[in-house]
C-alpha cells in the first residue's frame, strides 16, 4: 500500500466556535514502535472535540494537536513493534489525537477490529463511547446484572451505548433525555423508562420508579448542577459516576450527610489522559466482553449523521445543538 507524504486534515486557526475548524495540509504522521498508521475512511465526532475547539481540553503532551478520538479504516503501517494486525486489515481505534485527517496513528492495544458485516461507518461509531461507558458505568461504577441505573443525556453517543449495554449486562437503565422525542428514542433503546428534563423532576421521578428505593449507579455527564438530585437518586450503597461537567464544575451549600449514611460512592474519570497500558485494558475487556455482543447485533451505535471531512463545522454546529440523537460521524474515504 503506497503511501502519499501528505493528507487533508481539519484544522483550527485558533480556539473559538465551529467557524473556526478549516480545512488544511499536513504531513503524514509516522506510527511510533508500539502504534499503526490507519488509512482513515470515517472519524466520529465527539464532545470532548467541541471542548478541545474551544480551548478548554487541550490535548495531553506527545499528542496530536488534530482534533478527533475514533477512527476506522484500513491498516496502512505498523511500527515494529507491532505484532497483532497486519497491512490492509480493517480496524477501529480509540486515538489520542488526529482522527480529522486521511491518516492517523494510534496504539497496537487501542486498536479492535470491525465487529462482524459492519462498514466503516458504524465501526468509527464505536471506540469512543464503548471504551468510556465500559471504563465508567462497569469498572468504577460496578455495574452488575439485576441492578439500576440512571443514565443521564440518554441519546449522546455516551447516553446510546450506555443504554444497550446496562440492558445487555441485565441491567434495569432509566434515562434523561431533553425532549418527548428523545425519551421515546430511549426506550426504544431498552430503557425501561425516560424522563423529559425539561418537563420531569428526575429525582422525584426515579423515586417513584422504583418504589422509593433509587438506583444503584447513576452515569452523569452534567455536573454540578446535577449533584444534589443525583444523590438523592442513588440507592443505599449507590454509585455516582461524573464524566463530565456540562452543567458546571463547582458547586456550594451541598449536604454531604447522605453520602455517608447511605454508604455512597462519587467517583469519575477522562479518559484521554489514562495511559496507553490503562486504555489497553480496558480494550481487552471489550474484545471479551462487548464485541461478542456486536457481533451477534445484540447493541449497535446509532447513527444520527454523517458529513463530508471538509464540513466538519457544521458536524460540530449540529452536536452542540444537541439535537441530535445518536452519533454524528465525519466521512473521510470511500
Amino acid at each position: 500500500m503506497s503511501l502519499p507524504t501528505t493528507m487533508r486534515i481539519i484544522t483550527t486557526e485558533a480556539a473559538g466556535g465551529p467557524e473556526m475548524l478549516r480545512p488544511a495540509t499536513a504531513d503524514v504522521p509516522t506510527p511510533r514502535p508500539d502504534e499503526v498508521l490507519i488509512r482513515v475512511q470515517v472519524a466520529g465526532v465527539n464532545r470532548p472535540d467541541i471542548a478541545q475547539r474551544s480551548g478548554s481540553y487541550p490535548p495531553p503532551p506527545g499528542a496530536s494537536p488534530i482534533i478527533g478520538l475514533e477512527v476506522a479504516g484500513e491498516v496502512a503501517a505498523m511500527g515494529a513493534a507491532v505484532t497483532k494486525h497486519r497491512i490492509g486489515e480493517r480496524v477501529c481505534a480509540l486515538t489520542n489525537g488526529g482522527g480529522y485527517a486521511e491518516f492517523c496513528t494510534a496504539p497496537e492495544s487501542q486498536v479492535l477490529p470491525w465487529p462482524k458485516g459492519y462498514d466503516a461507518l458504524s465501526a468509527a461509531a464505536l471506540p469512543e463511547t464503548f471504551f468510556t461507558v465500559w471504563a465508567n458505568l462497569f469498572m468504577a461504577g460496578r455495574l452488575a446484572a439485576g441492578e439500576r441505573v440512571l443514565i443521564h443525556g440518554g441519546t449522546s453517543g455516551i447516553g446510546v451505548t450506555a443504554i444497550q449495554l446496562a440492558v445487555a449486562f441485565g441491567a434495569t437503565a432509566y434515562a434523561t433525555a431533553g425532549s418527548d422525542e428523545k425519551t421515546a428514542a430511549c426506550v426504544r433503546l431498552g430503557a425501561a423508562a425516560a424522563i423529559n428534563y425539561r418537563t420531569q423532576d428526575f429525582g422525584v421521578e426515579i423515586r417513584n420508579l422504583t418504589d422509593g428505593k433509587g438506583v444503584d449507579v447513576v452515569l452523569d455527564m452534567v455536573g454540578a448542577a446535577y449533584f444534589p438530585r443525583n444523590i438523592r437518586a442513588l440507592a443505599m450503597d449507590g454509585r455516582l459516576v461524573i464524566i463530565a461537567f456540562l452543567g458546571g464544575a463547582k458547586l456550594d451549600g451541598v449536604d454531604l450527610t447522605p453520602i455517608m449514611t447511605r454508604r455512597l460512592t462519587v467517583t469519575g474519570s477522562t479518559m484521554r489522559p489514562r495511559s496507553t497500558a490503562q486504555k489497553g485494558v480496558i480494550a481487552d475487556a471489550l474484545c471479551a466482553r462487548v464485541w461478542p455482543l456486536l457481533d451477534q447485533g445484540k447493541c449497535a451505535p446509532v447513527i444520527h449523521a454523517s458529513f463530508p471531512l471538509d464540513q466538519a463545522a457544521q458536524a460540530h454546529a449540529l452536536m452542540e445543538s444537541s439535537a441530535h440523537i445518536g452519533k454524528i460521524m465525519l466521512t473521510v474515504a470511500g
